[in-house]
């Protein structure tokens, strides 16, 4: 999937639960006491929470909450594996 679709996805006012979201991952992710496979639930619950806070209550907002959280841990995980496969080819 290409991101200019899931930019048309996304409500452009839930660029900032975006941004927040991918924050909230890198710090709970260098953060010792927290499991790795909870970052993912978090950082969704996270973005659910503040979506409904910004769109008030609906079933778009929490849609939107829930994609904003899912396209944060992609971006992440996307930027990580990306880094990873330069420096294996590196060596």
């Amino acid at each position: 999937m290409e991101w200019n679709v899931i930019s048309q996805l996304l409500d452009p006012k839930l660029a900032i639960v975006l941004a927040v979201c991918w924050v909230l991952g890198f710090i709970l992710k260098q953060t010792p006491k927290v499991p790795n496979w909870s970052i993912v639930y978090i950082v969704t619950v996270f973005a659910i929470v503040f979506a409904v806070w910004i769109m008030g209550i609906s079933a778009l907002s929490f849609l939107q909450g829930f994609l904003c959280g899912a396209v944060s841990v992609y971006g992440y995980q996307m930027v990580k594996q990306a880094k990873e496969g330069a420096e294996k080819n590196a060596n």
